[in-house]
Order: C-alpha cells, then structure tokens, then sequence
C-alpha cells in the first residue's frame, strides 16, 4: 500500500494545536479594509479553528499531523 499523501495547500494553512483542535487563520483580511470597522478588523487578527463538522475532512488531508 503506498504513503498517503499530505495535502500541501492544507499543511501551509492549518496548524494542529497540542489537544488535536484544527487553527487557522481568518478570511477577508487582505485588502479593503477602510469600509471594515475597527472592531471587526481586530477581532480578524486573531486566528479560528475549523469547525468540528469540517474537521475530519481536514485531517484526511494531513494524514502525519
């Protein structure tokens, strides 16, 4: 049987936190953001997890963690 492959575009955007929760990084930060709001662009600063419904899917992707 040969190695599962890890997909490359999901390992440079997810990282696998120490109890196994999915992180990543949050949308619709790149550019037009004068018509953001000043909270809204704070709260985008910080990072997310995948949500628990998509967060099997993601872990097929990486199979080695």
């Amino acid at each position: 049987m040969p190695k599962m492959k890890t997909k490359k575009a999901v390992r440079k955007r997810i990282r696998i936190t120490g109890k196994g929760k999915l992180k990543r990084a949050k949308a619709n930060k790149s550019h037009l953001m004068r018509s953001k709001t000043s909270k809204r662009r704070l709260h985008l600063k910080k990072g997310g997890y995948v949500s628990s419904t998509e967060a099997a899917k993601v872990k097929k992707m990486l199979p080695y963690g």
